[in-house]
């Protein structure tokens, strides 16, 4: 979109005879806005003037105007403009917004078919799978400890804490090389694919 300024620049003529073919009608709906706010599409404007200039306007001044309508479009467009065809600010929201609504619909499409599940709900269900099996190992570790004071004749809290803090310390190593190997890890190929 062009103010009257820059519409009269691309076209070769004044701002005053912008202000004349507003005036006579001749570029109606090629702008929005009134007055200073008035903004011009050149696309509609070119089109609009291709079929309003009389012969008269055809000469003199008017040449000039309908030289500058037939002219192609320049190569490199000026700093700050688009080239014919090159989508504008809204356009390319508009293809974002459709990009992130197709990704979406193609992750409920795997969701429901069951080929994809969600990271954070594969954490959640591991997470109380794995909190489950170490419950039940430390019970494990209760019933040893009982059965090491009664078969051996020594003392089950002492046969306990050795078993726990035997656990404890496992538990810990294992957790620092796990860590390491999170922090390391990559996507492979199809994962990469699938990547959202």
């Amino acid at each position: 979109k062009m103010n009257s300024t820059q519409l009269a620049q691309e076209l070769g003529i004044s701002k005053g005879r912008v202000s004349q073919y507003v005036a006579q009608g001749k570029l109606d709906g090629c702008f929005s806005g009134e007055g200073r706010a008035r903004r011009f599409d050149l696309e509609k404007v070119r089109a609009a003037l291709q079929h309003r200039l009389d012969p008269g306007q055809m000469l003199g001044n008017g040449a000039e105007t309908k030289r500058r309508l037939q002219e192609p479009e320049p190569a490199t467009p000026r700093e700050g403009e688009l080239r014919r065809g090159d989508p504008d600010r809204y356009e390319l929201a508009r293809i974002q917004k459709v990009e992130e609504e197709a990704r979406k619909l193609r992750r409920q499409n795997l969701e429901a078919e069951g080929t994809l599940v969600l990271a954070d709900r594969a954490a959640q269900a591991t997470a109380r799978a794995l909190a489950q099996e170490v419950a039940e190992f430390e019970g494990v570790m209760r019933r040893a400890a009982r059965a090491i004071a009664d078969q051996l004749g020594v003392d089950f809290k002492e046969a306990r804490k050795i078993l726990i803090d035997t656990w404890r310390e496992h538990r810990r190593a294992r957790a620092e090389v796990l860590a390491q190997q999170a922090a390391s890890a990559g996507l492979d190929p199809e994962e990469r694919e699938a990547d959202f």
